[in-house]
């Protein structure tokens, strides 16, 4: 069993973000039997081989700032094969330095997970996002390209529900307004009660305004930070471009929602909404999809974390988040994996954690910057 230690470190000084993640504690989550770490202010890295448990690890700390797992919403899908519960902690330091913020998750099988922050229950988990502002960038990222819109707003969401509160809160709302309306559009034995699909109507039409103005200015306000991170990444060699398409850009959403409804009631869904928005991604006047090399590919979604991360740091509380990179340098040119070093390695960047299966790449990381690391072998489950 890992106890969290370290074959190699530096402890060098560098002044600490206002969210740190001083340790975690972590039993049977995924292939982590237990596991007890504390983490460097700066960088943390993670090296073995794919399967080992690197992005378990990660994913552990994403589930304390988002209440669930990046790979899934069904919590008992988290634990260990053959054990029937699973627990994480983490002690988390914030702004002076010393107030400490314990956040604690666990589940048990057949029964519904625990949160707590400093060991008191949520009334709503939707409180707890943005505590602790959190961006990854993953290979999983490849779906903002080449997956469907989904993917996209899901994007949108995750960033604006970090600093806005009751933009979660909406968007709970109008996918309830929207079940509802669906239920009663599927109906096969009778007509629809008008009364109710007209109160449906309207709770979509106002919880969904307000998600699109909230998603219209964060893109915009967003545009030209993803393009000065793809611009530096790049080398200023292609000109990128981001916009948001939304329904409610043909009028009062209600109009547009109601337009159609004996369409929606012949496929028993709904058509128009701001669950089918999109943000179209293009590269030098072609869709992404179509024109962009693996390598474009990969600098436009990177670009899109990194930006967001820089936009995050600005509006949530001026926090900086941690930043979580899991094996983002493969298929990259030297360059852009030069470009990106340099850029995390500056002083905007707060907390680090990096896993990659090529030292290399780690070692040309830590050789840009004087701030602590510690370096992890993970094999097994296991952290030494």
């Amino acid at each position: 069993m890992g106890n969290g230690a370290v074959a190699e470190e530096n402890t060098r000084e560098e002044t600490g973000p206002a969210v740190i993640l001083k340790n975690i504690s972590i039993l049977n989550y995924k292939n982590i039997s237990e596991a007890k770490l504390d983490f460097s202010k700066k960088f943390n890295c993670f090296i073995g081989n794919n399967g080992e448990g690197k992005t378990n690890l990660l994913d552990a700390v994403y589930y304390l700032s988002f209440c669930h797992s990046m790979f899934s919403n069904v919590d008992s899908l988290l634990m260990k094969h053959d054990t029937d519960f699973f627990m994480i902690q983490g002690e988390y330091l914030h702004d002076d330095g010393e107030t400490m913020e314990e956040i604690f998750a666990s589940m048990k099988r057949g029964s519904k997970k625990q949160f707590k922050r400093n060991k008191k229950n949520y009334k709503r988990l939707s409180e707890h996002i943005g505590i602790v502002p959190l961006i990854i960038v993953s290979p999983d990222d490849a779906a903002l390209i080449s997956g469907g819109s989904e993917e996209r707003r899901k994007l949108l969401d995750i960033v604006i529900s970090q600093y806005d509160n009751s933009y979660i809160n909406a968007l709970n709302r109008y996918n309830k307004a929207l079940q509802q309306r669906n239920a009663l559009l599927k109906m096969e034995d009778q007509e629809p009660d008008p009364t109710l699909m007209d109160l449906w109507e309207e709770e979509m039409a106002r919880e969904g305004e307000y998600i699109y103005e909230q998603r219209n200015k964060f893109v915009e306000q967003f545009i030209p930070v993803f393009n000065r991170v793809y611009q530096s990444i790049s080398g200023n060699k292609e000109e990128v471009t981001l916009r948001y398409i939304s329904h409610c850009q043909r009028g009062p959403l209600l109009d547009v929602i109601r337009r159609d409804r004996m369409k929606d009631r012949a496929v028993g869904y709904s058509l128009h909404g701001i669950h089918r928005d999109d943000l179209e991604m293009m590269i030098d006047g072609y869709p992404m999809k179509r024109e962009g090399s693996q390598g474009q590919n990969k600098t436009y979604v990177i670009s899109l974390k990194l930006a967001q991360f820089d936009f995050l740091s600005k509006t949530t509380n001026a926090t900086t988040p941690l930043l979580l990179l899991d094996d983002i340098f493969d298929k990259l040119d030297a360059l852009r994996v030069k470009s990106i070093v340099e850029l995390v390695s500056s002083d905007t960047y707060g907390q680090i954690f990096i896993t990659d299966t090529n030292r290399d790449h780690l070692d040309q990381i830590l050789s840009h910057s004087d701030a602590e690391y510690k370096i992890f072998h993970v094999e097994g489950g296991e952290f030494n």
